[in-house]
């Protein structure tokens, strides 16, 4: 006998309903496709028995009532609201990854550990978080379209940037000349950084989507962890190589990359918890629970 309890949403999902049309949204979590389905056939094929059983309950009310009744699943309201959380979120990470590009400007020195590190690296793992949430609960193709959608802006705004330094400044104005090495900076940071971003976000989709799957939909905090683990790893590494080759010395470079490494596995921790919350709220704002 099949335990429910480990195979609901697993592979699929219930986005919402078509009323007109008797036809149930599904979303297939592996890749994020979604897939519009007759009711009559949903209810003869595999995928009714990987929905939970709120899902499977207003599927038999919309067939049996002809899509008249009213449930938790009405594309008018939910599609809108679950489709705004989605660029909501896409704002975010574009403004988090817009700010740790500006922020690679600034070198702090701890003293104390005699350890030099981005500043932009306090915030930076937060966008493993944003991504971890898309992949959790959009799938991994829409995660990736907000990664590249992010990339593309990203790069459009430093160019145009670097663009505006080469305009005939005014004489005499004291920053015309701060403005143009801040910006010819963020413009040589860009490379290593659009090259990391890439790679470690697509290995932090990547295993997410595959630790669930392995998982079967359990252990939200393994999942969030260990693909957090491994994509900081690449990150550091790729960006801190790229960016400060020829600039410093070898064992200065390791010594950020280490400091960046360690500083991330902490938010690796962290994330943990909103990653929770975010799972909370989802199903009580984006998918709720009929009474």
């Amino acid at each position: 006998m099949v335990n429910r309890s480990e195979t609901e949403n697993s592979k699929y999902k219930l986005l919402g309903f078509e009323n007109d049309k008797e036809l149930a949204i599904i979303m297939i979590i592996s890749t994020g496709k979604i897939i519009k389905i007759n009711l009559g056939e949903l209810l003869k094929c595999e995928i009714l028995d990987n929905l939970n059983k709120s899902e499977i309950k207003d599927i038999y009310r919309k067939f049996y009532s002809r899509g008249i009744a009213l449930t938790a699943y009405e594309m008018t309201d939910r599609h809108e609201r679950s489709w705004m959380i989605y660029v909501t979120l896409n704002l975010f990470l574009f403004s988090l990854y817009l700010f740790s590009n500006i922020a690679a400007t600034k070198l702090i020195h701890i003293e104390f550990f005699d350890i030099i590190i981005i500043s932009g690296v306090f915030l930076y793992p937060l966008t493993f978080l944003v991504v971890d949430i898309l992949n959790e609960y959009y799938g991994f193709r829409l995660a990736r379209r907000a990664i590249l959608l992010t990339l593309a802006s990203n790069v459009f705004i430093t160019t145009s940037l670097s663009t505006t330094s080469y305009l005939p400044g005014l004489e005499g104005w004291k920053l015309d000349d701060p403005y143009s090495e801040v910006i010819s900076h963020i413009s040589s940071v860009l490379v290593a950084s659009c090259i990391s971003f890439l790679f470690s976000e697509y290995v932090n989709s990547y295993l997410l989507c595959k630790i669930k799957e392995l998982t079967n939909s359990k252990f939200l905090f393994l999942r969030v962890f260990f693909s957090t683990f491994f994509a900081v790893i690449i990150d550091s590494f790729i960006f801190c190589s790229i960016a400060f080759y020829g600039t410093m010395e070898n064992s200065d470079i390791l010594k950020i990359i280490y400091a960046q490494i360690a500083i991330k596995m902490c938010f690796a921790v962290f994330n943990i918890l909103p990653a929770y919350g975010a799972r909370s709220l989802f199903k009580k704002y984006v998918s709720p629970q009929p009474a």
